[in-house]
C-alpha cells in the first residue's frame, strides 16, 4: 500500500510519537534490585541523560541500554533498510551516552551502565558491581566536597 503522507508529513507525524522509556527492561531490573534488597533508589530522577536508576545518597546512577538503540557489539544487527541513517543514528546515541558519562562523573556521580542482554541472562555480576558501588560510596558519603 502506498503512503498517502509526502515524506515531510510522515516525518512531521512521527516525530510527534514519544516512547515511554524501556520499560520491559526497566521493570525486570526493578525486581531485580528489590529481590537483592537493594534500596534507596529513584527512577528517572532530573539528571543529566535521565538515568532509569538513580542512588540519589550514594550518587549512583543507572542506565539499563537496550541493545539495538545503544549498539551492543554482541547482539546489534543493523536494519538492511536505510543503513546510513541507522549507522548514524547509532552513534550518535553511544556519543551521547559518552558526553552524559562525563557530565555526571564530572558532577561525582559513578555510572553503571547495564545492557538489555545482560538482564536476560540475570545480571548477577552487574548487581554485585552496584552493590560494592554502593558499600564503597556510602562510607564517603558526608565528605566535604560531595556536593
Amino acid at each position: 500500500m502506498t503512503d498517502v503522507m509526502t515524506k515531510a508529513q510522515r516525518s512531521a507525524c512521527m516525530s510527534k510519537i514519544r516512547g515511554r522509556y524501556n520499560q520491559g527492561t526497566e521493570l525486570k531490573f526493578r525486581r531485580m534490585l528489590r529481590v537483592a534488597g537493594l534500596r534507596g533508589w529513584r527512577r528517572h530522577l532530573d539528571l543529566p541523560g535521565r538515568p532509569d536508576f538513580a542512588f540519589p545518597r550514594a550518587r549512583i546512577a543507572v542506565f539499563v541500554d537496550g541493545c539495538f538503540w545503544h549498539g551492543c557489539k554482541r547482539c546489534y544487527q543493523a536494519p538492511k533498510t536505510n543503513p546510513v541513517f541507522w549507522h548514524s543514528k547509532i552513534n550518535r546515541n553511544k556519543q551521547r551516552d559518552r558526553e552524559v558519562n562525563k557530565v555526571l562523573l564530572s558532577r561525582h556521580w559513578a555510572v553503571v551502565r547495564i545492557r538489555e542482554c545482560r538482564l536476560a541472562k540475570g545480571a548477577n555480576r552487574e548487581l554485585f558491581t552496584l552493590q560494592k558501588q554502593l558499600m564503597s560510596r556510602a562510607m564517603f558519603k558526608d565528605a566535604p566536597d560531595w556536593e
